[in-house]
């Protein structure tokens, strides 16, 4: 991989985990105390940072993978989201970093949302990828 597309790669990633930081704080201090009396939008509220870190840290090898154009760039994405809400179940059921203090299943429920929303994204951006490329051969 080239040296731009390296620090291209870099920069794409440390923007999204700069996001992640930001929606989850943001979540924390504003909308979370500010909805936090009603019963629907605070479970949403509470399994928000699961559903973000899951759709955020799956996103991270995407921009890797289509970079390098990798013959099994599926199969790594697909594994990576897996693993993504492996770890992050685990995280729930037994605090390993201090991130959970108490189990939720709607974390769990949310976290495998967003890893199964970062593997739609990828399969979009496929084919957003393949339709330019016919376009241009056509």
């Amino acid at each position: 991989m080239k040296r731009k597309t390296k620090i291209k790669s870099i920069i794409i990633n440390l923007f999204l985990f700069a996001l992640l930081f930001g929606l989850v704080s943001f979540n924390k201090e504003y909308l979370r105390p500010l909805y936090s009396h009603m019963p629907i939008i605070g479970v949403l509220t509470g399994s928000f940072p699961n559903f973000i870190a899951a759709y955020i840290i799956s996103l991270a090898p995407i921009n890797a993978v289509l970079m390098r154009e990798l013959k099994y760039g599926r199969i790594i994405i697909y594994a990576s989201s897996i693993l993504v809400f492996v770890i992050m179940t685990i995280e729930e059921l037994k605090p390993i970093w201090g991130a959970s203090t108490h189990f939720d299943s709607f974390d769990i429920l949310a976290s495998g949302l967003g890893s199964l929303l970062a593997i739609l994204t990828f399969e979009f951006i496929l084919l957003i990828v393949k339709y330019k490329i016919k376009k241009i051969l056509d």
